[in-house]
Parts: C-alpha cells; sequence; structure tokens
C-alpha cells in the first residue's frame, strides 16, 4: 500500500479492498485500482477550493455511477485548519480521470464522521412507513376531525380540508422528509448544512416537544385508567350507585322510565369528571389541588413503556409500530361496523356529512380546515426530519409523502363515521338532536359520550376495552415520534457526548418529560392540559414552520433544494411542488398563524371560564420557545468575526457540504 501525492492524475475508484487492509484516515491501493477508507464520506465535486457547493453546484457535480456523489473527508490538514487538494498517481496504463477533493477539518469535520459512521438505518422500509403513519394518525383524528367537519358544514366542510391539504399540508409534509433524508440529520444540526442563523429554529422544536410530552402523555394516562376500569361484569360508569355520584345523576339507559331533564348528568360524565380527573377537588386554574396517586401510576407505566419502546433506537419502535400502527385501524373498522348497526345510527352520519354550502363563506371554516390538516400531518415537531433521516439515501420520499399523507386524511374521515353512527344513537337514546348530543369537544367526546355509548351496547366490557386500547396505541405512536424528534436533535448536535450514551439520555429525558407531567396530574390537571393545548404549540408550532419554509425555500434556496431532490430521486420537482415551498405555504401558516393571534380563543372547561391572566400565560409559555430564534440569531452575528455584512453572509452560507456515507458500493469515478 502507498500513498503518493506528487502527481496531478488520479485513479478511477472501480474496486474495493477489505477495511481491515487499510489504515483508518488513508487510501488502499491494489492492482493499480485506487480505494478510499469506508469510513470516510466522500463527494466529489466540481471544484476542489469550493467546501461547500454554490447554488445549482450539487446537480453539476461530477457523478459517480451509482448515483451517489460525495465529498472526500480522508483528505489531510495542513495543521492549520485548512484543507489540502490530495491528488494520486495511477500506473501508466490505466485510463485516468482528474478529480479534486476537498473536506472540513478539525472537530466539525470529525463530528460529521462520527454521524455517518454510526447512524443507523430502518431495518425495513414498512418500519418506516408505518412509524410516520403513526406519528401522523393521533388521538386527534379520532375526536377533533370529526367535531371540526360537523361544525364546518359537514360534507361541504372536506372542499376548504382537501384545498388546504393539497397546497399547504402535503408539500410541508414533503419538504420535511426530503430534508431529513437527505441531510441525514435533526432538528438540531441540519441547519449548520442549510442556513446557520436559522439553528434556534432546532432548538426550539425540542422545546415544543417537551410541552407536548408534559401534556400528551397524561390523556394516554387518562385512557389506561379506563381501560383498567373495563375489566368488569358491569362497566362503573353505566350505574349512579357509586361514592362518587350525585344527585343529579341519571341513568337515563336503565329499564325504569326515567326521563332526562336540564339538569341531568350522565354516569359516564360523573365517573370521569368525579372520579377520573377529580376536578370538583380543585378551584381551577388558581388552586390545582393535590396530585391523583392513580394517575400517576398510570402515567408512570406509559412512560417504562415508551422508554423500552425507543431507547435503543429506531430498530426497536420500527418493530414496535407493527403493533401499535394496525392495531387501531383493526379496532376502527370493528367499532365501524358495530356502530353502522346501532339504532338512529342513520342520524349521526347525516349531520356529519350533510353539506352547508353558506359555511364556505365563513372565514374561520378555512381557517380550522388549515389548521386541521396542518395538525393532524404534524411537520414542524422535528419527527418527520428525525424519521427520514434514518432512511436510506435513495428512499423514494416523495412517494412516502403520499401514500402517509393519504392515509392520514382518510383516517380522519372514516373515524368520523366510527364517531357520528354512535353519537346518532344517543341522540336516538337520549330524544334530542344530534347537535345536543355532539356540543362536547376534545377528550369529553371520547370519555363522555363515547364511553357511554359503548356502556349501554351489548358486549359492552369488549369493545370498551378494544376502545381504550386503540386509544392508547394511538397516543404511543405520537409520543415515540415526539421524543424521537428530540433525541435525533441532541444526539446529531452533540455526537461527541451522547453518541454512545443513548440509553441513558433517553433515560434522563423520560425522567423530564414524566416531571414535566406533575402539573396534569393534579385535581386541576384537565384544566392545565387544555391551557398547554391551546396555547403552549399551536401558534409556536406555526411559527417554526413558517420561518422552517422560509429558510429553505429563500436562504438556502427553492434550486439547491430541488437539486437535492434530484440527486436523491432522480428527477427534479415540477413547478407546483415549487410554487407551494416558495409561496403558496408560506402564505397558508402566515394565514393561520394571524387568524390565531388576532382572536384568540376563549377557553371553558366544564363549568370552568379560564381567567384573562390564563392567556397572558398561555401566550408567555408559546413564546418561551420560539424566543430562541431569535436569540440564536443575535448569538451568531455576535460571535461571527468581520463586518455587518461578513457576518450576515457568513451566517446564511452552510456551513458544512452534506456528506453521504457509501457503506459497502462500488464507485467508479466518471
Amino acid at each position: 500500500m502507498e500513498k503518493k501525492a506528487t502527481s496531478n492524475e488520479t485513479e478511477p475508484l472501480t474496486s474495493k479492498k477489505d477495511v481491515s487492509d487499510c489504515k483508518e484516515g488513508e487510501d488502499c491501493k491494489e492492482n493499480g485500482l485506487l480505494v478510499r477508507n469506508p469510513k470516510s464520506a466522500l463527494r466529489l465535486v466540481e471544484d476542489g477550493n469550493k467546501v461547500h457547493p454554490g447554488q445549482g453546484d450539487k446537480g453539476e457535480a461530477a457523478q459517480i455511477s451509482n448515483g451517489y456523489s460525495g465529498v472526500q473527508s480522508s483528505v489531510p490538514c495542513n495543521g492549520m485548519g485548512e484543507v489540502e487538494d490530495a491528488q494520486c498517481t495511477a500506473p501508466a496504463a490505466t485510463t485516468t480521470t482528474t478529480t479534486t477533493t476537498s473536506t472540513t477539518c478539525g472537530a466539525e469535520g470529525q463530528q460529521q464522521l462520527m454521524e455517518l459512521e454510526d447512524r443507523e438505518t430502518w431495518s425495513k422500509k414498512i418500519d418506516f412507513l408505518l412509524s410516520v403513519i403513526g406519528y401522523a394518525v393521533d388521538l386527534g383524528n379520532v375526536w377533533r376531525f370529526p367535531y371540526i367537519c360537523y361544525q364546518n358544514g359537514g360534507g361541504a366542510f372536506l372542499i376548504p380540508y382537501t384545498i388546504m391539504a393539497i397546497f399547504g399540508g402535503i408539500p410541508l409534509f414533503y419538504m420535511e422528509l426530503a430534508l431529513g433524508q437527505y441531510h441525514r440529520n435533526g432538528c438540531i444540526s441540519i441547519w449548520r448544512k442549510i442556513c446557520p442563523i436559522f439553528k434556534g429554529i432546532g432548538f426550539a422544536i425540542c422545546i415544543i416537544d417537551l410541552y407536548v410530552a408534559s401534556y400528551y402523555n397524561t390523556i394516554m394516562a387518562w385512557a389506561f385508567y379506563y381501560l383498567v376500569s373495563s375489566f368488569t361484569a358491569e362497566l362503573p360508569w353505566t350505574s349512579c350507585t357509586n361514592a362518587w355520584n350525585t344527585g343529579n345523576c341519571t341513568n337515563y339507559f336503565s329499564k325504569d322510565n326515567v326521563s332526562w331533564s336540564l339538569y341531568s348528568i350522565s354516569p359516564a360524565e360523573e365517573f370521569y369528571t368525579r372520579h377520573v380527573l377529580q376536578v370538583h377537588r380543585s378551584d381551577g386554574l388558581d388552586d390545582l389541588g393535590g396530585i391523583s396517586w392513580q394517575l400517576t401510576l398510570c402515567l408512570l407505566l406509559i412512560f417504562t413503556i415508551v422508554y423500552f419502546s425507543i431507547w435503543k433506537g429506531v430498530k426497536t419502535s420500527g418493530k414496535v409500530v407493527w403493533v401499535t400502527a394496525t392495531f387501531p385501524y383493526i379496532i376502527l373498522f370493528i367499532l365501524l361496523v358495530r356502530g353502522a348497526t346501532l339504532p338512529g345510527a342513520w342520524r349521526g352520519v347525516l349531520y356529519y356529512v350533510k353539506p352547508d354550502w353558506q359555511k364556505l363563506l365563513a372565514t374561520e371554516v378555512w381557517v380550522d380546515a388549515a389548521a386541521q390538516i396542518f395538525f393532524s400531518l404534524g411537520p414542524g415537531f422535528g419527527v418527520l426530519l428525525a424519521y427520514a433521516s434514518y432512511n436510506k439515501f435513495h428512499n423514494n420520499c416523495y412517494q412516502d409523502a403520499l401514500v402517509t399523507s393519504t392515509v392520514n386524511c382518510v383516517t380522519s374521515f372514516v373515524s368520523g363515521f366510527v364517531i357520528f353512527t354512535v353519537l346518532g344513537y344517543m341522540a336516538e337514546m337520549r330524544n334530542e338532536d344530534v347537535s345536543e348530543v355532539a356540543k362536547d369537544t376534545g377528550p369529553s367526546l371520547l370519555f363522555i359520550t363515547y364511553a357511554e355509548a359503548i356502556a349501554n351496547m351489548p358486549a359492552s366490557t369488549f369493545f370498551a376495552i378494544i376502545f381504550f386500547l386503540m386509544l392508547l396505541t394511538l397516543g404511543l405512536d405520537s409520543t415515540f415520534a415526539g421524543l424521537e424528534g428530540v433525541i435525533t436533535g441532541v444526539l446529531d448536535e452533540f455526537p461527541h457526548v451522547w453518541s454512545k450514551r443513548r440509553e441513558l439520555f433517553v433515560l434522563g429525558l423520560t425522567i423530564v418529560c414524566f416531571l414535566g407531567s406533575l402539573a396534569t396530574l393534579t385535581f386541576g390537571g384537565a384544566y392545565v392540559v387544555k391551557l398547554f393545548e391551546e396555547y403552549a404549540t399551536g401558534p409556536a408550532v406555526l411559527t417554526v414552520v413558517f420561518l422552517e419554509a422560509v429558510a429553505v425555500a429563500w436562504f438556502y434556496g427553492i434550486t439547491q433544494f430541488c437539486n437535492d431532490v434530484k440527486e436523491m430521486l432522480g428527477f427534479t420537482p415540477g413547478w407546483y411542488w415549487r410554487v407551494c415551498w416558495v409561496a403558496i405555504s408560506p402564505i397558508f401558516l402566515l394565514f393561520v398563524t394571524c387568524s390565531f393571534l388576532s382572536n384568540p380563543p376563549e377557553l371553558r372547561l366544564f363549568d370552568y371560564n379560564y381567567p384573562y391572566w390564563t392567556t397572558v400565560v398561555g401566550y408567555c409559555i408559546g413564546t418561551s420557545s420560539i424566543i430562541c430564534i431569535p436569540i440564536y440569531m443575535a448569538y451568531r452575528l455576535i460571535v461571527t468575526p468581520g463586518t455587518l455584512k461578513e457576518r450576515i453572509l457568513k451566517s446564511i452560507t452552510p456551513e458544512t457540504a452534506t456528506e453521504i456515507p457509501f457503506g459497502d458500493i462500488r464507485m467508479n469515478a466518471v
């Protein structure tokens, strides 16, 4: 083996050699053929003096026979952290091709190599698809979409919903998958390869994900409590003879001739509010009361399941989603068939899909459609970036985006039939209009209305068990994904600290999330959950994705981004995608954000009206995450040397080129 740098000619990369025969960082030569060390990440670029290809350069870069392009990271530094060109000599009998190489040296270069050497990939393509579907299809698909749909015109709502999906949700979904797959980084470190000054977006995403983990898992703890309570011959929310019941409890499903009055409260509602949540022991956000030890145990078990599902990485969670992502569809089908056979089911279905065309003239309907499709698909939480970063480089993420987003939207629509067939049954039994039965929104629709209907079906115990199991599996998928977004982001940003200590980091993260959830486990915890759901995540995520779309399309450059996609998939995104990324999607996000900020929701839960100061607190919580973005921008401009113009230019120029690992692939220079 010898290494020469005395000639202007380089040898074609046409063979490979056993790794054990090469020294780290050196090239191997066998039979006149040059073989690069497989631990090096390679990118052949047109100009050896350019560490970072400019706009359009990647599309014109020298290509390799397998479709990859690369930058050689095995080039030695000159001792000053600068890059030296490395050129090798080929035998006279060999056809030569001149190439130049460039690299990033020092700690940053070693960090990139560590990322590429240690990065795992999905065991199977289906693991990735199920994980993304499990993340996108969550509890909101079951309760939020049906309610939003009938509230905003029934079947007519599908028109603005579809338009917002086509021009807003799906393009952003596709963009995040492509970014994560190409750059192979989480939500923090990916920005040094796109536009470094926007790195604060990654920190904001991590904080938002922690907020979500602090309240979302509490809803699953409620579902788990219901699941445990369902293993009885008679479900505990079917009668008014329990210790938690009041004099207003009215069991109109009983055989006695009981009439429903204005002050009547169903046994299911009292079980939820007085036994599970115990909100009567709290005076509101001013006095949350003590912590429910039953819910604390349920949440502890939830986080235990979450930890052992994600502690080893996507190879572990990718197997778990085979159950958690497919099981809900089996249950939805069973419940749909059962609901369709109930008396009065047709009333609910008619109310759900009957179009009210006048609603389309109202601005709030379009705002609700945009918000629903955005929060349903879920860009902006770092999850799509993280999951896609474990894909193979040439995976067809375009097809994945279309398939998973379509499955998500169809699931939402079908869930509406599952819910409203039961609501029609409830209206029939109460002798009321469907609108009165379906007035509850959010978790109340599941834990009161739907639970009550199940309790009065034949084989109620069976249907209760499978229903709350479905809620658990829907929630677990989203929790896996949200925490993986944080884990991947932090591990990619600090690989020298956490790359070999993933299990320890995940343990610490789950403990932090559990401790952060304690406020939601109090007797007034339901009030905290609603406050976080409305204010802590909504405006913040919308702002994050708006800035992300602007940074990619306007600063990184739509031409450069499309060249990246072509390098992965072999084709360039069409004008429709370009227009959406550059203009329509950012306008879509700005429209929803401004509408939300100009008309903040007035919160009410059960009989509690949220005081005005809670709106201020809610916005402060939401601002606490997005404040990372301007703070990092200011920090970046301060620490960057040079004039103000030079600082700005350096801050919006990618620090490092994206390096693509070849693994065990044979390469030929052409």
